[in-house]
């Protein structure tokens, strides 16, 4: 039903036209007034009464030239005969509804002059008419020109819409672009935590060539000097990192002194929550283990940011957080009782957006939106590689 509906909303009016065309056509075929045309005089006032009407299937392209075109066409064909407009009932309500759209221009100015083409047309129509009345000339204008005042009247309810509809586009657009900032912001602040991350294993394995390097006799020069050579690479490498993480950082970023976050100060983050006023309970299922540095960051920062939606959004009044270790992942669960949290990434900058961009950095899965039983929940599943432990 759905795109049935959808069909006659965007073709409806084309279909009538398609109609009014082919009943004009078989009428005018079918004539048996006395005096009616017969031979290529007959076939030529069919073409031409259907094109007068098809005319109207133009309308979107040419506003305003399709519907004077199907009242002046009409008045000239007229002149070749007189009963050829006023008989035909589609040709009528292809009348009403040029004259309609005629009303609706936007511009006032083709609006105005498509009145005239409608009241003179119609008129001429009439006029022509052999057994028309001097009432007829005047009245049956009129009648056309009350369709033109309707659609007149339509006018601004049609540029209202045509507002709303601009300005929801123009929403939609700005709401994409915020997206985009917000994706591309994200990632470059979990770019940044994971290059610290990155730079600080390099430091430590640049430390440690170094120590094993000294400690190796004179004597075993080779070595000493390949070691040497891996100590300079990872010298260089790490001067580099450093020298890309000042470039990403904005220019009111502060440098991180503390190490980063991880599970291990999940009770911590816990505790933060419960004394700004959030109960919150918290369950380990499984036996922890150590992780990667970058995951390990990354699963912290997914439970700060859902234990922080159900504090300032989800108006809850309790929180319950969960952190399953497995063989192949690690699950982690954010689950409040409050009426609603963001389901949809509406804000710039942190969010759904940061944890959905850290968990598709390790190819995981999420969730995220409210429940038939009440609140809002967040799960995350991050798959762990070999070296998880």
């Amino acid at each position: 039903m759905s795109r049935v509906r959808l069909f006659f909303t965007k073709y409806g009016l084309d279909l009538l036209i398609v109609i009014a065309a082919v009943e004009s056509a078989i009428s005018t075929a079918l004539r048996d007034d006395p005096g009616h045309p017969t031979g290529p005089k007959l076939w030529f006032e069919v073409l031409a009464v259907t094109a007068v009407v098809l005319t109207l299937l133009w309308r979107r392209r040419f506003p305003f030239a399709a519907p004077a075109v199907t009242w002046l066409a009409s008045a000239g064909l007229s002149f070749l005969d007189g009963l050829l407009i006023v008989d035909e009932a589609g040709l009528s309500v292809a009348g009403i509804g040029a004259a309609l759209l005629l009303g609706n221009l936007r511009r006032g100015t083709q609006a105005r002059v498509g009145l005239a083409i409608v009241l003179c047309s119609a008129a001429i129509v009439i006029y022509n008419d052999p057994a028309h009345t001097s009432g007829d000339v005047i009245f049956t204008p009129l009648v056309f020109g009350i369709g033109w005042l309707l659609g007149f009247a339509l006018r601004d309810r049609t540029e209202q819409t045509e507002a709303a509809e601009e300005r929801a586009t123009r929403a939609e657009r700005e709401r994409e672009a915020a997206a985009r900032i917000a994706v591309a912001e994200e990632r470059a602040r979990i770019a940044r935590e994971l290059h610290d991350v990155v730079a600080h294993a390099v430091s430590v394995m640049v430390l440690q060539v170094g120590a094993v390097r000294h400690r190796m006799p004179e004597t075993d020069t080779q070595d000493r000097e390949t070691l040497k050579n891996v100590e300079q690479a990872g010298r260089t490498a790490l001067a580099e990192m450093r020298r890309l993480l000042n470039a990403m950082r904005h220019d009111g970023d502060e440098l991180e002194l503390l190490p980063h976050p991880g599970l291990d100060n999940l009770d911590s983050l816990v505790d933060d929550v419960r004394a700004a006023g959030l109960p919150v309970r918290l369950e380990i299922r499984g036996t922890p283990f150590a992780l990667p540095p970058g995951l390990d960051l990354s699963a912290y920062r997914i439970l700060q940011e859902g234990l922080t939606n159900a504090l300032k959004h989800a108006r809850a009044s309790q929180a319950e957080v969960e952190v399953q270790y497995s063989a192949t992942e690690l699950r982690l669960e954010v689950r409040d009782d409050g009426p609603g949290g963001p389901s949809t990434d509406t804000g710039v900058g942190h969010g759904l957006v940061g944890i959905r961009e850290r968990v598709r950095i390790f190819g995981g899965g999420m969730t995220a939106g409210t429940v038939r039983t009440g609140g809002f929940v967040l799960r995350a599943q991050l798959p762990l590689d070999g070296g998880a432990r």
